[in-house]
């Protein structure tokens, strides 16, 4: 069965299962560098909001043997627990002092984003885009969060800068910089202690939330100093939307070296709507500025 007759299969038995006070739907969204996702929607008569339910994951499971009436199953858990869990009322939404506080920004690609720039406000920093998202109660960061278009800022009758300074501000109170070496990195995600390798130091840059962590490179304080401390410029890898890598430029390796190493991860360590830049940075000590690198 390929994708298209599971997602009718699918649609057909939430039907009988939901019943006709249910309006069941399908819809294609478009996620971060232009990546399309599949999902449904059950909308009770009278709801004006409801959760999105992406497919991809259940036809993986389709297709390693689970039956149809369970992941049924579960899309109707699914959809319960999160209805459960919305409770962002849209006429709080209009009054900008009650969202103020939620407000964060995210960096993402320029280019594999254009048509979704066209809608949303952002700002161009080198070929990346700085967009703005709310952030639903209790979900700082993930998919409990809502993308900031041009509409909102109508709403709201706030200009994009006005946007920004609230964000920033948001930023460095709500999701502080994380510097972190890469072996501590891998103590925190795995407890395994691993022997200092010395061959290339390198630093990860993040929040505390780890999600979106690339952006703290708009307000971070500890990139100068590290720099200071190892009596380097930096480095900047691109490794995601949720992190930067750090390494000393002490020209120990050539640049096309970690361009190299960037296109690798991207190509096959990263998913694609996770993907930040293929390009490489630099922390300008001397400057206390960011630059490309063109090599």
């Amino acid at each position: 069965m390929d994708f298209n007759v599971f997602i009718e299969n699918i649609v057909d038995l939430l039907k009988k299962r939901m019943g006709k006070t249910y309006d069941i739907r399908v819809t294609t969204v478009t996620k971060n560098n232009d990546v399309r996702i599949t999902g449904v929607i059950m909308m009770a008569r009278g709801d004006t909001i409801s959760p999105t339910i992406y497919l991809e994951g259940f036809y993986e499971q389709y297709q390693e043997g689970a039956a149809m009436e369970r992941l049924v199953d579960e899309i109707i858990s699914i959809y319960e627990d999160q209805m459960r869990d919305i409770n962002l009322d849209m006429e709080f939404f209009q009054d900008f002092e009650k969202v103020r506080d939620r407000i964060f920004y995210k960096l993402i690609s320029f280019e594999k984003n254009v048509r979704l720039l066209e809608d949303v406000p952002h700002f161009r920093w080198h070929d990346l885009a700085i967009v703005f998202y709310y952030a639903m109660e209790e979900e700082l960061v993930g998919k409990a969060s809502i993308t900031i278009h041009n509409q909102h800022m109508t709403m709201w009758s706030q200009s994009v800068d006005s946007l920004y300074r609230t964000a920033q501000k948001n930023m460095k109170e709500g999701m502080p910089e994380l510097l972190l070496t890469m072996s501590e990195l891998f103590r925190q995600m795995t407890g395994v202690r691993i022997q200092k390798d010395d061959e290339i130091p390198m630093y990860v840059l993040t929040n505390q939330e780890k999600i979106y962590g690339a952006a703290a490179l708009l307000y971070s304080e500890q990139l100068k100093d590290l720099a200071d401390r190892i009596g380097y410029d930096l480095l900047i890898l691109p490794s995601s939307v949720h992190e930067v890598l750090l390494v000393p430029d002490d020209h120990r390796k050539g640049y096309d070296f970690y361009i190299r190493m960037v296109d690798e991860v991207n190509r096959t360590q990263v998913e694609p709507e996770e993907v930040l830049s293929y390009k490489l940075y630099r922390y300008n000590r001397k400057r206390a500025e960011i630059e490309e690198i063109f090599s």
